[in-house]
């Protein structure tokens, strides 16, 4: 057998997030254009909410001024309390639950929605400290929640989200209706 094929070992391989995540996106969130949300599913069902790297928030600079989990003044998403192997006491959040509001130095306020049906495990308190983590690293360092969904809706959670593909083409349909509208 003669192996003569040339392998790069510098090349950079895939990222975590590429490697063991599915990406998930919600365009358009509760009608307010260019509100793209991003759910990464994880094989073992766990699902991270972020932003997608389309949403306002991360466009022209933005600054953080706050981030707020609390809901209403019955419900605050910091009191969430999770123990136990099968997670009791999570929230349970609906597809158009808020989990948080952040207020960009403009004032324009943001309300973030799960996207999905299920426990809310976390919240990411660290970007209540350095709200620069929610810009600079939105699908790691700067995530918003962990969020389980019940076991049998875990092959589900797609279903009413697009795939990376079709996301990229919302995104180059919404690029082409710019281009095309008279200046």
């Amino acid at each position: 057998m003669d192996c003569k094929e040339e392998i790069d070992l510098s090349a950079p391989g895939p990222s975590v997030i590429e490697r063991y995540f599915t990406r998930w996106y919600k365009a358009d969130v509760k009608g307010q254009a260019c509100e793209d949300h991003c759910i990464l599913q994880h094989s073992n069902r766990l699902c991270v909410l972020t932003l997608a790297e389309t949403h306002p928030i991360l466009q022209d600079g933005r600054t953080i001024k706050n981030i707020n989990y609390k809901i209403s003044n019955g419900c605050s998403r910091l009191n969430n309390k999770v123990a136990g192997k099968s997670k009791r006491g999570g929230q349970f959040l609906t597809e158009f639950a808020p989990v948080c509001r952040i207020t960009c130095t403009d004032e324009t306020e943001y309300t973030i929605y799960s996207c999905m049906r299920g426990r809310l495990l976390e919240v990411n308190e660290d970007i209540l400290i350095n709200t620069s983590l929610l810009l600079k690293k939105p699908s790691t360092d700067g995530y918003i929640a962990v969020i389980l969904p019940k076991f049998e809706e875990s092959k589900l959670v797609g279903e009413n989200l697009l795939s990376r593909e079709d996301f990229e083409a919302v995104v180059s349909k919404r690029a082409a209706d710019v281009q095309a509208q008279p200046s």
